[in-house]
Formats: structure tokens, C-alpha cells, sequence
């Protein structure tokens, strides 16, 4: 055995992916989460995709309990947490049948070998070892008997040998840091603060990370380590976050900026629970979080709080916003600002409860009876999921509205590092509440007519109730304009109809304009998408550069009003190709609002999209064209990926 000193050095990469996968109970969100936390105090830039079991409590050892966690490490700007993982630490046989088809070819694996016993291949659904049968031969395979090295590391601590046995995925993290020169300070100060009531577990999480940070150093399993060097960012103090944090947050600086206080109408439900959570954490700011019995409950105090005064939120997943759809409507004849925040999952029903899709853009569109348009806004990473608060936050406020804001589950549960900013330059929120009477009667009594509106926004006064001087009434039947009181008349309703439609559609001329990214200005095929895709479509426009092509790319942050410019910009191209993880949702609006013949490119199978999957598309749409320069259909330009995702 040679010495550390006569070691190869480490190889520098400008990136590599890692995928931590084992059953539900072996703490691989845990070892993912300490993984990346050390990366980003590294200074690399990053990106991340947890992956749940749908089931709580999934069989033991089977594949429907596969838990893991994959992140994207660099030392340059990336945007995905890659295609496919460069490194699989796999704790079992299932986690290994469930996720070694995503291995390129020369991938390398990190196997517990202890757990390859016949009663766990079975389970796995293995008719043979994988690891004798050459099923892993293309693969570089490093089998490493964690379980029993964790169990012997731990002796001193007097742990029994099951219980020792469950800090085996902090020998996994001491190894895989030590492979990619991770910081190891960190880690051990986390598990010291995490387990502090706990010293026996703290002892052996210790140890078990020391024994396999020095497996690693000590023998020669591995030909060398690697050094992910970190990446050039603007200057300013970072924080690693996740899109379910980040906005948090940012509905606490929001409610901040406009000088009202926040309050939140929940029901638990995967994978939004994390907003109730952090919220519930931040009562320094005057936030009232209230776990109501059930999503109307929530809806319904929500909108109340609105009604009180308050920036009120009321946060789900799509199953949650079915239920939350009549108070959603009434918010929209109140004329009351209400942020509904969906994080999105597969549907329809229960669906698929921790896996990501693009499935409610139609809901949060049209999923009200009559005529009750609403604002859509939608984050593209995590970190914008703070500024997405403020905004929709700003429209609610401002138009005195339901605002919907669509996130995902991997936007919810992903992280990466974020800049934090410099609070006095966040955008002021005006609320504008209603102090004065606005109207006088004809005795010359003042009063306040709850529907006389700006004539700018066409948004109604805002006043809190009990005000002297400013009592009214508003409800869900049908109101006068301008003073409020009940109204069958015909003509009124479709008028009210219509002030209300033309608020919402007004709100288009005070959005930004859309943003094309088209450096070289002659592209024919324009990628448009919304949210979470964002990464994908990004990178599949950098790679198709790369090989010397031209394509452009815009992501919309708006969804309803669409920006003023997005007709024109649709239209500038030969071909408008629509990627989304949904059947088509977007692609019919853009379609029905514009005639243009977009094409739709759609994914529903719980995951994100893969660069390589857009960029294929792209490359498709562009050897179709006429005198197009593009290789043959499915022959993608020849270019290294590795690090353009």
C-alpha cells in the first residue's frame, strides 16, 4: 500500500453531478443536504434535485422506498443539476437497479457492499448479483462494506450495533467528501448542533464520517481525488436556499415593503408543507401562521385576514387549490388581494405526491365558474422564487387581487447558492389603504363606496373594517358599481364583469417586457417556456451555440396578463417550440392568443426535462427548416456537454 504522499494528485474538474440514493431510511436527503451545504460553503456554484419515495413508510428495501439525492457541483455558472449523475453512491440493491440506467458509460459506483445479500437482491427484484453477473461492467465499481465499517467505527461510543448502524450514511458523506475535497469542519459542527441532546449520536455520526473521510485517504480504492475548484461569483454574502425558503422570505420581505402585516392560511400538504414551516418560524416579523383542519378552512382565513388588513397567503399543492377554488372565485368578486401559492405535483387526484409537474397552469387560468381572471406568476429557479413573492405580492396589493404564484417540486425542494440583497433596495409596495370616505350622499353625509376604483389600475379602495367613518359591505353576490350594494341588475353584472377582466388584462401594460435571449439576432426557432424548465431550455440554447448554431430562448415570469410584447416576440420566429412537464398548457394559450403554430414538447413522467432531451427537440426543429445549415434530424452537433448543462 503506498502512502498518502506518493498519491496521485487531485484531478481538477470544472464539474461533476453526485447521486446519493438508499432507502427512505437511510438518510440520504440528509447526507445530500450536508453534501451540497459543504459545496456551496466551498464556493462552488450548484444545483440540486431531492428525489422522494411517495409512500411514508415503502418496504424496506424495495425500489418503491428508493430515496436520493442528486446535486451539481461547479466551478462556473450551471443551471441544472445535470442529466445524468457522473458518481452513483448507491446504500442497496434497490437504490442501484433504480437509478444505475441514469449512469453514462464509464460511470463510477460506489456500492455498500454489505447490503448485497441474497433476502436484499430479492427484494430488489435481482435474479442475479449485479455484481458478478457483468451487468456493471462498463461502469468503474467500487464496493466498499460501509455498513460493517460504520458498525466497528462506532464501538467506543457504546452504541449498539443497529443503532450504529444508522450513521452508515455519514461514512458514505466522509468518503465522497474526502473524493471531492469537500470541507469537512462543516459537517462535523452541524452534526454537533443537529444531535446536541443526543451525544451518543453525535459520537457516532462523528466517527462514522471520519472513518469513511479516511477510508478514502488511506487506501487505494481510488485512483485519486478530485477538485471541483469554486466558482467566480459577483461579489456580495451567499446563502444556500430552496425555492420553498426563498419564498417564504420573500413573502416576509414583501409584507415588510408594504408595511401590512402577513398572514398564512394553511393545510399541510406535500410538497408545500415547507412554507408553512419557515413561516412559522419567523413570528420576529409579526407573521401569524395558522394549520387549519382543512384547505378551505385555510382558503377562508386567508381570505378573512385580507378583508382584516392583512398581505394574506394561502399555500398548497394542486389537490389543495380543487378544494380552495370557491374562495379563490369569491377573493375575485371581493376585489381583495389574496396570494395563492401553488407548488405544483404530478395529478390529477393524489397523483404522484413527490415527484415535480407542470400540471396547473389551465387550473390556476380557468378553474373558477364564471368569469374570474386572476394574475399567474412563476419562478424559474429557486432562488427567483424570492423575487416572485415580492412581485406577485406587488400585483395583489396594487389590483387588489387573487394572485397566483406556481412553483414545482423541484423548485420547492431544489437549492442553490443565492446573493442576499440589500433590503432597503427592495421594491416599495405601496398598499394604499383607504382612510377617507370617497363618496357624499346627497344629505352631504360622507361615506365609502367600496367600488368606485382608480382610474388608473381600476383597483377598489382597500379599507380596513372598523375604520370610523369607513364601514361597508361586500360579499360574493353581485354588487353596484361604485357603491357596493347588492345588484341583480343585468347590465351592472356584465359591466362588473368586465371591469374586473379589464383590470386583470390592464395589468399587461406595467410588465416588463419579455426578454429574448438571441445573441446573434438571426435565430429561426424560438424555445419559450415558464417556470421550473427554465435550466433545461437554458441549457440546451448554450450547448446548441456551442456547436455553432443560433437559437433563441425566453422564459415568462407572467402567465395571465401575458407581457404586452409576447405577440410580437412569438411571431419574430419560423418556429416557436414549447417544452413543459404537462400535456400542453401553455402552448394552447400561446397558440389561441397569438395563431402562431407552436409546438409542444411535453414530459409527465415526474422528473424534470433533461438538457439533451430540448436540445434533441431543437436540433429537430431546425433540420426541418428550409436551407438549414443543422445536421440531419437526430444527429446533434458534435460538442462536449459536460458543462453546459
Amino acid at each position: 500500500m503506498s502512502s498518502t504522499a506518493e498519491r496521485t494528485p487531485p484531478r481538477k474538474l470544472a464539474g461533476v453531478v453526485v447521486r446519493f440514493a438508499g432507502d427512505s431510511g437511510d438518510g440520504m436527503q440528509v447526507t445530500g443536504d450536508r453534501f451540497t451545504t459543504g459545496s456551496a460553503l466551498f464556493g462552488n456554484d450548484l444545483a440540486t434535485f431531492p428525489s422522494f419515495p411517495a409512500e411514508i413508510r415503502a418496504p424496506a428495501g424495495t425500489l418503491a422506498g428508493v430515496s436520493a439525492f442528486q446535486v451539481h457541483i461547479a466551478d462556473h455558472d450551471i443551471l441544472t443539476p445535470g442529466d445524468a449523475p457522473s458518481v452513483l453512491v448507491a446504500m442497496n440493491p434497490a437504490a442501484l437497479r433504480a437509478n444505475v440506467a441514469d449512469l453514462p458509460v464509464g460511470g463510477t459506483v460506489i456500492l455498500n457492499a454489505d447490503a448485497f445479500d441474497e433476502r436484499s437482491l430479492e427484494k430488489a427484484g435481482y435474479e442475479k448479483d449485479p455484481r458478478t453477473d457483468g451487468s456493471l461492467s462498463t461502469y468503474q465499481v467500487h464496493e466498499i462494506p460501509m455498513t460493517s465499517l460504520t458498525i466497528e467505527a462506532c464501538k467506543e461510543t457504546g452504541a449498539k450495533p443497529r443503532d450504529a448502524e444508522r450513521s452508515k450514511n455519514f461514512f458514505a458523506l466522509g468518503l465522497v467528501s474526502w473524493l471531492f475535497g469537500r470541507p469537512v469542519e462543516p459537517t462535523l459542527a452541524w452534526i454537533a448542533e443537529r444531535y446536541a441532546k443526543a451525544p451518543v449520536v453525535v459520537a457516532a455520526n462523528t466517527l462514522a464520517f471520519k472513518a469513511g473521510y479516511h477510508l478514502g485517504e488511506t487506501t487505494e480504492l481510488f485512483e485519486s481525488a478530485y477538485e471541483v475548484p469554486p466558482s467566480v461569483l459577483p461579489p456580495g454574502t451567499y446563502t444556500n436556499v430552496t425555492g420553498n425558503t426563498a419564498l417564504a422570505w420573500g413573502l416576509v420581505a414583501a409584507a415588510e415593503r408594504a408595511g401590512l402585516p402577513l398572514f398564512l392560511g394553511s393545510y399541510p400538504i406535500t410538497p408545500a408543507s415547507d412554507l408553512l414551516h419557515e413561516l412559522a418560524r419567523q413570528k420576529q416579523f409579526g407573521v401569524r401562521t395558522f394549520q387549519a383542519e382543512d384547505e378551505i378552512s385555510a382558503a377562508g382565513a386567508a381570505l378573512g385576514a385580507a378583508f382584516g388588513g392583512s398581505l394574506a397567503v394561502t399555500t398548497t399543492s394542486g389537490p389543495g387549490v380543487d378544494l380552495k377554488a370557491e374562495t379563490i372565485g369569491l377573493a375575485v368578486s371581493l376585489e381583495l388581494p389574496l396570494l395563492v401559492i401553488d407548488v405544483q405535483r404530478g395529478g390529477p387526484s393524489t397523483g404522484l405526491p413527490t415527484k415535480t409537474e407542470q400540471s396547473d397552469l389551465l387550473h390556476a387560468m380557468f378553474g373558477r365558474h364564471g368569469e374570474a381572471p386572476v394574475p399567474i406568476v412563476a419562478p424559474r429557479t429557486p432562488a427567483e422564487c424570492f423575487d416572485a413573492a415580492l412581485e406577485a405580492a406587488r400585483l395583489a396589493v396594487t389590483y387588489r387581487t387573487p394572485v397566483f404564484v406556481l412553483t414545482d417540486a423541484s423548485l420547492a425542494n431544489g437549492a442553490e447558492p443565492w446573493r442576499l440583497p440589500d433590503v432597503d433596495r427592495l421594491p416599495v409596495i405601496e398598499a394604499n389603504l383607504t382612510t377617507e370616505p370617497n363618496h357624499v350622499r346627497a344629505d352631504g353625509t360622507a361615506e365609502l363606496w367600496p367600488y368606485l376604483r382608480d382610474a388608473s389600475t381600476l383597483a377598489r379602495p382597500w379599507a380596513v373594517p372598523g375604520t370610523p367613518g369607513l364601514e361597508h359591505r361586500i360579499g360574493g353576490l353581485e354588487k353596484a358599481d361604485g357603491s357596493g350594494n347588492v345588484s341583480y341588475d343585468p347590465v351592472n353584472h356584465e359591466r362588473m364583469v368586465r371591469l374586473r377582466a379589464a383590470k386583470i388584462a390592464g395589468i399587461a401594460s406595467a410588465l416588463a417586457p419579455v426578454e429574448v435571449d438571441d445573441p446573434s439576432g438571426d435565430a429561426r426557432v424560438l424555445v419559450l417556456g415558464w417556470g421550473s424548465t427554465y435550466g433545461a431550455l437554458a441549457g440546451a440554447a448554450r450547448r446548441i451555440r456551442a456547436g455553432g448554431l443560433s437559437v433563441a430562448h425566453a422564459q415568462l415570469l407572467h402567465l395571465n396578463p401575458f407581457p404586452s410584447n409576447l405577440g410580437e416576440v412569438v411571431r419574430r420566429y419560423e418556429r416557436v417550440l414549447v417544452p413543459e412537464t404537462n400535456l400542453g398548457q401553455l402552448v394552447r394559450l400561446v397558440r389561441g392568443d397569438f395563431l402562431v403554430d407552436a409546438v409542444s414538447l411535453t414530459k409527465v413522467q415526474g422528473t424534470p426535462f433533461k438538457v439533451g432531451e430540448v436540445e434533441q427537440a431543437v436540433l429537430d426543429l431546425l433540420a426541418g427548416l428550409d436551407d438549414s445549415p443543422v445536421p440531419a434530424a437526430g444527429v446533434p452537433p458534435v460538442v462536449d456537454p459536460e458543462e453546459l448543462q
